[in-house]
């Protein structure tokens, strides 16, 4: 029988484990040419409205990238000026903003995107058909279970 403490170790030297995979695999990440239109942290904002493909508020665009509330707000304010993206007001509620990919912005994000895949494919190619599956299902089970346990947001 496994302990409370055994699975304690196993769970933060997994936790370990993943960050420093992700840690390393970034890194190399941000390292390649590919990165001249927009930065990695950019590219993940132009990314996460693509997925949508709608105006998001910056709350929804903040769920999806790895930027506090200040830094997702400047980050948007360079994107704006640098024409990648564009704001409008929210039709539903007039107080609100939207962001939404600029034409440049889609170019960027689908350029950025077919180099930065074809990077991604070539780091996790150690990993087997059947690994990626695994770790596509693991990883979506933590989602899934953080997503079960956030409030509510009105």
């Amino acid at each position: 029988m496994i302990s409370k403490r055994t699975d304690i170790r196993l769970a933060n030297e997994a936790w370990e484990s993943l960050m420093t995979a992700y840690s390393r695999l970034s890194s190399d990440f941000g390292s390649e040419p590919i990165w001249n239109d927009a930065n990695m942290r950019e590219y993940d904002v132009l990314y996460t409205l693509a997925k949508r493909d709608e105006p998001m508020r910056l709350c929804d665009v903040q769920s999806g990238v790895l930027l506090s509330q200040p830094a997702l707000s400047r980050m948007v304010d360079r994107l704006v000026t640098r024409g990648l993206l564009e704001r409008e007001t929210d039709p539903h509620d007039g107080r609100a903003v939207l962001v939404r990919l600029s034409e440049e912005g889609k170019r960027v994000q689908r350029e950025l995107g077919r180099a930065h895949g074809r990077d991604i494919g070539e780091a996790l190619r150690v990993l087997e058909p059947e690994e990626l599956t695994e770790l596509k299902r693991l990883t979506q089970k933590l989602i899934e279970a953080r997503e079960a346990d956030a409030p509510a947001q009105d």
